[in-house]
């Protein structure tokens, strides 16, 4: 079933130097489904996640080519505010990152730095609703000013995912969020990925092809910088359209 539209990629080219590490990428990304981007190393999925909330930005001497539309609204206009816009677009990086604090001072840093709230008991109330959301609040309830360092990598990893969702965001970046845990921390991700996508837009970068069939809903193969590929997961992987993506999902290529 085809849902409305969160992101339209329109003839998108990306560039770090002279010659484009991203060719006229063409991408509409459904609300409150979980896209996958998979494909071999260098091959611009992370680049492409970068360019959603404009990360790609505090590298000097980047462009950008074509439009990105969220909602209808070009990110890269001239009235676009980036700091809303990541504020918006939460991102997860590959290897848990909290900040050398308590837990509770992780999940709170976003709302604090926004100003969006000023009262005590309703940043307790958004930590505690944050911890909730990411699964994790029955293991941290307790010891909410432990150092979040101190905690297993997966327990960090949701703690981090508490951090995006305490700023309310519409959609989260994922960029091989669990390729540093174990497999049952693992799981526990793909568990919370699957019940957050009826809130948010998900969209993961993964070199994982069973976690992508597993969580996913889209799935779109990058190349060499172009998107080869991108339609329902489940035909991706059983019935797909190009040459180079059978071959890429059977393991003859990258």
């Amino acid at each position: 079933m085809s849902m409305p539209s969160k992101y339209l990629v329109q003839d998108l080219d990306f560039y770090y130097t002279a010659n484009p590490t991203l060719k006229k990428i063409n991408m509409d990304i459904q609300a409150n489904q979980v896209t996958a981007l998979i494909g071999p190393s260098g091959c611009g999925k992370s680049t492409f996640l970068r360019c959603l909330n404009r990360m790609n930005d505090t590298i000097r001497g980047t462009r950008v080519e074509g439009k990105i539309l969220l909602d209808g609204e070009d990110i890269y206009g001239k009235n676009i505010g980036v700091v809303d816009l990541r504020r918006r677009v939460g991102m997860v990086f590959q290897k848990p990152n909290p900040f050398p604090q308590s837990v509770f001072d992780n999940v709170a840093f976003g709302p604090r730095v926004l100003e969006t709230t000023n009262s005590k008991t309703e940043l307790a109330d958004i930590v505690e609703d944050s911890l909730q959301k990411a699964a994790i609040w029955d293991e941290v309830k307790d010891s909410l000013n432990k150092n979040a360092l101190a905690l297993p990598l997966g327990q960090q990893q949701r703690v981090c995912i508490a951090r995006v969702l305490a700023t309310k965001p519409d959609v989260i970046l994922m960029d091989e969020s669990t390729s540093a845990l174990d497999p049952i921390a693992t799981m526990k991700i793909e568990d919370l990925i699957n019940q957050l996508k009826k809130d948010y837009t998900i969209v993961i970068v993964t070199h994982n092809m069973q976690q992508a069939a597993r969580v996913s809903d889209r799935t779109g193969l990058f190349w060499l910088g172009e998107l080869i590929e991108y339609d329902i997961t489940q035909k991706i992987f059983t019935n797909p359209s190009a040459e180079l993506t059978e071959a890429y999902i059977t393991g003859k290529m990258g």
